[in-house]
């Protein structure tokens, strides 16, 4: 009985050993170093791999010297493709995974020229289109950057944090200082973060700074505007906003004569935003004192834009300056209650619709409903 469970024992063995192996499905390994037109390695680019038998795909990442690895692709032909940022740049049919190492290079610069010499085309031409592709990838790679940076310093000037956006903004002129958004954006950082200082030097210093960064960004556009072959109608008008930026910071400089002068140009520049230039003009004599001259920053304001209510407003405030008493009696100069009528007539229950109906009580004037329909006031 014992041989004979000994026996069978062997019988199972011997079975077993008769069976088969099963093997795991046969995979290979690919490698390969990625290069642009100019011969850099291309970083964080996908070489996909992709089965033609099967469909199955892997996506394998390039490194900072644009090298990828992979273990374990499984035997077949494949179609290679090289991406960046999701297009494809250039791709490979047919290319075998086996037992051996599979190392598969993208140099653009090779296979541009070998495309290039296949269509016939001479060597200098290659040159030139290569340093073409090369110059066009660069400027992506500069523009995603300074995108970047300035995404960054719009949500820190949003928080109110102006030094990380003055900071960001800096680094960004550094990167390339021929950017006119660049300089217009820190100009409004410097003097978005100049009202909040306690410090009366650091205040002017960082006005100083707006002045300087916005004058540069005027340079900028003003002779991109120059040279290009056609004109640009949001080219003008981001033009007229640096220089109305610019006169508000020269305004809150004390410089009043020079913020004049660039809120002129704005309006100069941009006559369909002219309206707010010369209100802006206006707003900045009147907080001088400049009566006179911000009466006729508002009638320009108005001349304009006929609709637009607060010049009327402000004109006639400007206007009640110059009022004199005669007796116990306020006379106001001409036009006084002609422009807080119009105020009231454009906007009804504006926030200086009250201000306006008292001021024009004050000098015994008509509040005039529908400008045309008069209404004696309550004395």
């Amino acid at each position: 009985m014992k041989q004979r469970s000994i026996l069978l024992l062997l019988v199972v063995i011997l079975a077993a050993w008769c069976v088969p192996p099963v093997f795991g499905q046969a995979t290979g390994t690919v490698k390969g170093v990625c290069k642009d037109t100019s011969g850099n390695p291309i970083a964080g680019a996908t070489v996909e791999w992709f089965a033609q038998d099967t469909g199955r795909k892997y996506d394998l990442k390039t490194n900072a010297k644009g090298e990828y690895f992979s273990l374990g692709i499984a035997f077949g032909k494949y179609k290679v493709t090289l991406l960046k940022d999701g297009q494809p740049l250039f791709n490979l049919n047919n290319v075998p995974v086996s037992g051996d190492e599979t190392v598969q290079d993208f140099d653009l610069a090779k296979e541009q020229a070998a495309g290039a010499k296949a269509a016939g085309v001479n060597p200098e031409e290659v040159k030139r289109r290569q340093e073409e592709a090369a110059k066009a990838a660069k400027e992506t790679n500069t523009v995603k950057t300074l995108n970047e940076k300035l995404a960054a310093a719009n949500t820190a000037s949003t928080a109110g944090d102006f030094d990380t956006a003055i900071a960001t903004l800096t680094e960004a002129t550094q990167i390339d200082a021929t950017r006119d958004l660049l300089w217009f954006k820190l100009g409004d950082a410097y003097r978005s973060s100049a009202i909040k200082q306690t410090d009366t030097s650091e205040k002017n210093k960082r006005l100083a700074s707006a002045v300087e960064d916005y004058q540069k960004a005027i340079d900028l556009k003003a002779k991109a505007n120059e040279t290009a072959t056609t004109k640009n109608p949001d080219a003008t008008k981001q033009l007229s906003a640096y220089y109305n930026n610019l006169g508000d910071a020269l305004a809150k400089s004390g410089k009043t004569d020079d913020a004049v002068k660039a809120y002129t140009q704005a309006a100069e520049t941009d006559p369909a935003s002219a309206a707010q230039s010369y209100f802006n003009m206006g707003a900045v004599m009147t907080n001088t004192g400049k009566l006179d001259e911000a009466i006729a920053a508002f009638d320009k304001s108005i001349a304009a834009d006929p609709n637009r209510a607060d010049s009327y407003y402000w004109k006639g405030v400007n206007l009640m300056g110059k009022a004199t008493l005669k007796g116990d009696k306020m006379v106001a100069p001409d036009g006084t209650s002609e422009a807080f009528n119009k105020y009231l007539e454009l906007q009804p229950t504006g926030q200086f619709a009250e201000p306006a109906k008292q001021m024009l009580a004050s000098i015994g004037a008509t509040v005039e409903t529908g400008f045309g329909n008069k209404k004696k006031t309550k004395k």
